[in-house]
């Protein structure tokens, strides 16, 4: 391999090459989840976490939805229902941040549990039947994996975005 594999994003470092294809897509949608959190969010206060310029959700609102999502999502790959817990944990997810570090703390938390819940699905069998929600809506362990990552993937740009369009009203331009 040439150049710095620390630039590069996860999937093109060459590494949990132990793990099956799916599963390493889904680790390393993870790990990609973290670096880009830290490094366009990380240093946003509490205050800027909960604007919600223009209407649109905060931050805040996308790092609690990506710990939260992924384990409802991870519940339902492990052919499990959501708890009362995670069903109060949903409709929390609107609330405002009182603290950036907690916030952060429960994404990388919960990105840490994912991974784990993730490696011991190894081995089972992708085109397994699981079912989703209330309606027991059909779908694959597969499925709900890969789901997993994009949908992560889709709440960490929105979470970008929305970061930088804070920043922005404030005059303050990253690249």
């Amino acid at each position: 391999m040439t150049g710095n594999t620390a630039t590069r994003e996860p999937w093109l470092r060459g590494t949990l090459s132990e793990v099956p294809a799916v599963h390493r897509a889904v680790l390393h949608a993870l790990e990609l989840a973290e670096e880009d959190i830290t490094r366009w969010c990380g240093d946003l206060t509490a205050g800027e976490l909960n604007e919600r310029p223009a209407g649109i959700a905060s931050v805040g609102f996308h790092l609690r939805h990506i710990a939260r999502s992924a384990d409802r999502l991870l519940t339902y790959a492990e052919g499990r229902a959501l708890s009362e817990k995670q069903m109060a944990e949903l409709k929390s997810e609107m609330g405002a941040c009182t603290s950036t570090e907690e916030e952060l703390t429960e994404l990388r938390d919960a990105l840490k549990k994912t991974a784990r819940r993730v490696r011991a699905l190894v081995g089972e069998d992708l085109e397994e039947e699981r079912v989703v929600g209330r309606e027991l809506l059909p779908a694959s362990l597969g499925g709900l994996l890969v789901h997993a990552a994009e949908h992560m993937q889709r709440h960490v740009g929105q979470a970008i975005t929305t970061a930088k369009v804070v920043r922005a009203a404030r005059g303050i331009v990253r690249t």
